[in-house]
């Protein structure tokens, strides 16, 4: 069988940075389809910035993403595929999803999407992965799974949304979150922080105002009794003689404005 030359992530980055506004780094990546849109969005001007967004997300990627993404999704050279350090015998390596449980078969969609997911088939197994989810919408692992598949497609909002649903229903395998290989796209978005610092969630929870208003209310009455008996009070002088109609009104007043 011939074999394919693998792709360099360096030169995917050049190619973008240089020649992105003609798509060449996509017919260069083996995107066709992108590399023809780029070329004709080249006439509003739109791949030009394109292709300096492509190489800075180049740039910014780990070689064990680029070669799964690029090289291992494309079949390129199996057999003389570079070592890469920390990264041994890549050729076999494979997207690893959350093993599911057996007695789950009863969820054909998340046997097949873990299959296609083994497989490079990351679009197929997304919609298996979907599909699954309307059978058993609480599975931890689906929503996990989802999230490494849609972090290998650079779909980011996907890609946290379905990871704030996995822990939301008790996956606290955080370390996984922060090591996994196919979540590497997610760690290096800005939001990454803030979503760590939020316990791996995308909003803190929110708590209630505190009960201001009625502390308010209760104090009203308290003080409309108090100036009832003063005046009260200052009758009953007046009445006996102790203060003058003179004394009586300005003592009011005092106590009305």
């Amino acid at each position: 069988m011939e074999e394919r030359s693998t792709r360099s992530k360096t030169a995917a980055a050049l190619f973008a940075l240089f020649l992105g506004w003609a798509g060449i780094h996509r017919f260069y990546l083996g995107q066709v389809g992108l590399g023809i849109l780029y070329f004709c969005l080249m006439f509003f001007g739109i791949s030009f910035v394109l292709g300096i967004i492509d190489a800075v997300v180049f740039l910014g990627m780990d070689e064990q993403t680029f070669n799964r993404k690029y090289n291992l999704a494309a079949g390129a050279v199996p057999q003389t595929f570079p070592r890469v350090k920390g990264y041994p015998q890549a050729q076999s390596r494979s997207p690893r999803p959350l093993a599911y449980n057996p007695r789950e078969a009863s969820n054909p969609y998340k046997i097949n999407g873990i299959k296609k997911y083994k497989e490079f088939d990351l679009e197929g197994a997304i919609e298996d992965f979907k599909k699954g989810l309307e059978i058993q919408p609480q599975d931890i692992s689906l929503h996990f799974n989802l999230a490494c598949a849609y972090s290998l497609t650079e779909q980011v909002d996907k890609a946290y949304t379905h990871l704030d649903r996995a822990v939301a229903l008790g996956f606290n395998d955080f370390e996984k979150i922060k090591t996994h290989d196919d979540l590497a796209f997610v760690r290096i978005q800005d939001r990454w922080e803030e979503f760590k610092n939020h316990g791996f969630r995308l909003e803190l929870p929110t708590t209630p105002p505190p009960p201001s208003q009625t502390v308010i209310e209760q104090e009203v009455p308290v003080h409309d009794d108090l100036l009832l008996a003063q005046l009260k009070r200052l009758a009953e002088l007046r009445d006996r003689g102790l203060l003058s109609e003179q004394e009586f009104t300005i003592e009011k007043k005092k106590l009305t404005r």
